[in-house]
């Protein structure tokens, strides 16, 4: 396989071409022969221009590159090699939705050939390749796992908004059905990845491995942010305590904040979901969870308690949120935590609150959250919430904000990156 793919003797495609796949896809592409498969046409037509939807990428990057992009699934046919980076959401009950990942492995399953390999890179729980996407493939195609087709895993390691932490430079985890198809796939994406590749010595291992990456970070955070919660009652500033502590060698860094997007605030409930298959009721995993979860919600009722406290009617208050995407210099939206600050806010009354963000998409806001966007802060404000820390946020001065405030405004910094520069607004933070 290696050895056809080099030649370019086969191809290799890439099904879902978002913040994982179309990275993964252009790298492929200086090295190999590839397709990019997306569902929806019009991001096809954008790629095609070079253009990333997804605004991660900037069109040096699609340079160079030997890439077909295509909507159409016979065009599918031409490859032997299917990388699989669709989407791993949950749904409102907060249990895995497959419908994506199964959706790719049935567009995959049609033009499966004798001979032909499929990686996924899409997080899911142990066990889930082969036991929810296998049998799919099988069915569609007709053919026999191992004996007519390979299946590896490689979970991605894509850092949204991160310029430092690339795909090429992030140690990748590698996994195959059997040593032959393993050791193919390895080499196949040492190709691209220069940090290197660790072998991993099955599937469910991959699996587990990524899993465990994301729910690691998200137990960590929210013991700060439980922290915060607690020192917010001893009128302790978290990030202070967290600096004093932080002078021991061995003390993690981690920092209170909302957990929101597509990874960190996701991944760990399919763990969740495969534990309580196997008749064990996670813990510490599903306190993190709620703890995470919440967090916009107290932020919320923090400012109107700091509202009040200011001698002012919640219902005739107008609040500034600056940021709405689920972390810093990003335009994805998923699942972010902001939205439940605003939801919250809506629920003590406040009906007026301006919602601005540089990268975010205002029409996306308004499919998936309800809510219009405002274009730029407008009149004064009884609070002004700095929710995600944009670099175009970090750098200003408390004239800024006082232009935009009220008498007594409060002014509540979520990530702590104005601590000890405001002075004359009503400071809090997490």
């Amino acid at each position: 396989m290696y050895s056809e793919l080099v030649s370019k003797k086969e191809k290799l495609a890439v099904i879902g071409l978002g913040y994982v796949g179309l990275p993964i896809a252009l790298e492929f592409a200086r090295k190999l022969s590839v397709i990019g498969f997306d569902i929806k046409p019009d991001r096809v037509e954008l790629m095609k221009k070079g253009i990333d939807p997804s605004r991660e990428l900037e069109p040096e990057a699609f340079k160079g590159c030997d890439i077909e992009f295509t909507s159409n699934i016979d065009d599918l046919r031409k490859a032997k090699f299917y990388v699989v980076a669709v989407p791993t959401p949950i749904d409102e009950h907060n249990l895995p939705d497959l419908k994506p990942l199964l959706a790719a492995t049935r567009s995959v399953g049609q033009v499966l050939k004798k001979g032909d390999y499929v990686v996924y890179e899409s997080t899911v729980y142990p066990g889930c390749t082969e036991e929810d996407c296998v049998p799919l493939l099988e069915e569609l195609s007709g053919l026999k796992y191992i004996q007519d087709f390979k299946v590896g895993f490689s979970p991605e390691r894509i850092n949204p908004g991160d310029k430092e932490h690339t795909l090429t430079t992030i140690k990748k985890i590698t996994s195959g059905c059997d040593a032959e198809s393993a050791e193919e796939i390895a080499k196949t994406y040492e190709l691209i990845i220069k940090a290197g590749i660790h072998r991993a010595s099955s599937i469910k291992v991959a699996e587990a491995a990524k899993i465990i990456e994301n729910t690691q970070r998200d137990i960590n955070i929210a013991f700060m942010n439980e922290l915060s919660i607690i020192f917010n009652r001893m009128g302790i500033n978290t990030y202070e305590v967290l600096e004093a502590a932080g002078t021991k060698w061995n003390f993690l860094k981690f920092f209170p904040g909302l957990v929101g997007g597509h990874c960190i605030g996701v991944d760990p409930y399919y763990l969740v979901y495969k534990a309580k298959e196997l008749g064990y009721h996670p813990q510490i995993i599903t306190a993190g969870r709620f703890i995470n979860d919440s967090m916009g919600g107290y932020v919320a009722k923090q400012t109107v308690k700091k509202i009040i406290a200011a001698d002012k009617n919640p219902k005739e208050s107008r609040v500034l949120v600056l940021g709405v995407t689920f972390k810093e210099n990003v335009s994805d939206i998923r699942n972010s935590k902001v939205v439940d600050i605003y939801n919250e806010l809506k629920s003590f009354g406040i009906q007026n609150i301006d919602v601005v963000d540089p990268y975010a998409d205002s029409h996306e806001v308004k499919e998936e959250y309800g809510f219009d966007m405002a274009s730029a802060p407008n009149g004064k404000y009884d609070a002004i919430i700095v929710a995600v820390s944009h670099n175009q946020y970090i750098n200003l001065n408390e004239e800024w904000f006082k232009n935009l405030a009220n008498p007594a405004c409060v002014f509540v910094d979520v990530k702590g990156i104005y601590r000890g520069k405001i002075h004359n607004l009503t400071y809090w933070s997490l």
